[in-house]
């Protein structure tokens, strides 16, 4: 007597590239394995909110959310050292130990700035509309860059010819980072 072999089926579970693919705008960020991150770079962060979410260059949706910057700035080897909020979504400077630790950080302050956002607008639901960005920084001339953007951005989007109000001016918190420290 011979063994019968037994034949799996190769449909359904698990597996790469299953699934119905996200057409438009709810592509968004791609679920992938963020690139390793080590402690010595900085990351440029940005994040774009959900579609009901009001302007964010309001007095009163700023101050909300410069309230939740500034108390999760500095948490568990998470420092956010400098931001810039434009009318749907908002750049960061931000430094970790690791890609754990930055997406812990991340997370914490989503939550801080989505709960005062979702007061200041008097309802509940969603407020972040999709996964950060992240963009890390390798060179100082890279820093230098990404720190410019941050404070010139709004001229132009806006045409704003004087500092940007709604932009840090200086750090937040001190920076950790060598190439930080030797930018500002």
């Amino acid at each position: 007597m011979r063994q019968l072999g037994m034949k799996f089926r190769t449909w359904g579970g698990a597996r790469k590239g299953a699934g119905r693919k996200p057409k438009g705008e709810r592509a968004g960020m791609p679920h992938v394995v963020r690139e390793p991150l080590k402690a010595r770079f900085p990351v440029h962060a940005t994040w774009r909110m959900d579609k009901g979410v009001w302007n964010l260059r309001t007095r009163r949706c700023f101050s909300a959310m410069q309230r939740a910057m500034y108390a999760g700035a500095l948490k568990n080897s998470f420092r956010l050292v400098h931001y810039a909020v434009m009318g749907n979504h908002v750049h960061l400077i931000v430094e970790a130990h690791d890609r754990a630790k930055l997406a812990t950080g991340m997370k914490g302050l989503g939550v801080r700035i989505a709960k005062a956002l979702n007061r200041v607008m008097r309802r509940q639901g969603r407020v972040i509309g999709d996964r950060y960005h992240a963009h890390i920084l390798r060179t100082p001339s890279e820093v230098k860059r990404a720190r410019h953007y941050l404070l010139t951005n709004a001229q132009h989007h806006y045409g704003h010819a004087h500092a940007d109000m709604f932009a840090s001016q200086v750090a937040l918190v001190a920076p950790r980072t060598w190439l930080l420290r030797r930018v500002l």
